[in-house]
């Protein structure tokens, strides 16, 4: 039996994207590969329903540090216990892996999301920087196998940091199962009354966060027909970004347009399944995890035609250029006018996201265990 451990810092203490994607592929792998050990390593838990799941069965075996050694066991001290529980791989899910496994008859794997630091330096202090480029490049050049969640995020390792091709495998994310159901309407309408929300919107889910471009979709409001003034529900948090999007939305006179929610895991994909359309121009993702939940949400999508984004969106959503309000305005209008393009665009890139379902995704994952294995 093939034991693999795993770095589970963002499993047990992220609730976005990175825990989203730890979690998704730990619960997947024991889905669909039972017969392998699973060893999960983190500096702490925070207990929530997100993570009693991997507390509470006996397909994980959970270890911490004792508190003295919690600053320097995730980098450092780890490799230890891992040569204890006579480890076969170990994956870094978030863009590092331990120093010192050399020495360990350990194969080593790493998930790259995404080198936003890279891309946009003026929105990290300096410190955190040097940390992500040292962990990110010391990771790449001592893993036995990288994976990138995208074919832009392999150019963008190619490109900054000189890692050969052949090293890098192209395995993509997939989604929580909730949004592969359908959903009544009876239980759409609860939970549309839940929030309060509009009898029709457009919709849109991530931080808000400069790099994310809502301002962009407010900038393109302003430009629709009356006709087609539809409200936006916006689901995400932020700070100083959200603070300038407020003001321009008073500025503009859009405050009305605008409802912002924060809603539980649960009906998030009851509010995908009642938007009229999705829309995310934004402009860089390592992958961009909410374009699939749209499309298995049998929602048409609106996004950036840069990135990562075409990769995840497919050739049949309607991809734009995040620079420009009037590209993205006549990309709302063209949606919400034509009904026809609508159903097409729904019904094919609900087909393009099947490739996204968990069996698919983890077989690749689980096919590269192997081979270095």
């Amino acid at each position: 039996m093939h034991r693999i451990g795993f770095d589970a810092k963002r499993l047990f203490n992220n609730f976005t994207g990175l825990g989203n994607y730890s979690r998704t592929l730990v619960r997947n792998l024991v889905y669909y590969y039972p017969d392998f050990a699973y060893f999960l390593y983190t500096p702490k838990i925070q207990k929530n329903p997100d993570t009693t799941v991997f507390l509470n069965s006996p397909a994980y075996s959970v270890h911490t540090p004792g508190r003295i050694e919690r600053p320097i066991w995730r980098t450092y001290r780890v490799r230890q216990q891992l040569k204890q529980h006579k480890i076969n791989l170990f994956h870094g899910l978030s863009n590092e892996i331990p120093f010192g496994l050399d020495h360990l008859p350990v194969k080593k794997v790493v998930s790259v999301h995404d080198l936003i630091y890279k891309h946009f330096p003026r929105h990290y202090p300096a410190i955190d920087r040097q940390i992500y480029d040292l962990k990110t490049k010391y990771a790449c050049q001592h893993s036995d196998q990288i994976v990138a969640i995208s074919a832009s995020t392999k150019a963008d390792l190619i490109h900054y940091y000189g890692v050969p091709e052949h090293k890098i495998s192209v395995i993509y994310q997939t989604c929580a199962e909730d949004f592969f159901q359908d959903k009544s309407e009876a239980l759409i309408e609860k939970v549309s009354k839940k929030y309060n929300l509009p009898s029709q919107y457009m919709l849109y889910v991530g931080s808000i966060t400069e790099r994310k471009n809502l301002i962009g979709i407010l900038q393109a409001m302003k430009r629709l027909p009356r006709d087609m003034e539809l409200p936006l529900v916006i689901v995400g948090g932020g700070r100083s970004y959200l603070k300038e999007v407020q003001q321009f939305l008073v500025k503009e006179g859009l405050k009305k347009f605008v409802h912002f929610i924060q809603p539980e895991n649960e009906d998030l994909p009851f509010i995908y399944q009642k938007a009229n359309l999705f829309i995310y121009p934004s402009f860089y993702e390592g992958f961009g995890i909410p374009i699939i939940e749209a499309l298995f949400s049998h929602t048409p999508v609106i996004t950036s035609n840069c990135s990562s984004m075409p990769e995840a969106a497919g050739p049949d959503s309607m991809l734009i250029d995040p620079h420009e309000p009037e590209a993205i305005a006549q990309a709302i209008d063209r949606v919400l006018s034509d009904t026809e393009l609508r159903e097409t665009m729904t019904q094919k890139g609900y087909a393009y996201a099947q490739r996204f379902r968990p069996e698919p995704v983890t077989t690749e994952l689980v096919e590269l265990y192997q081979f270095l294995l």
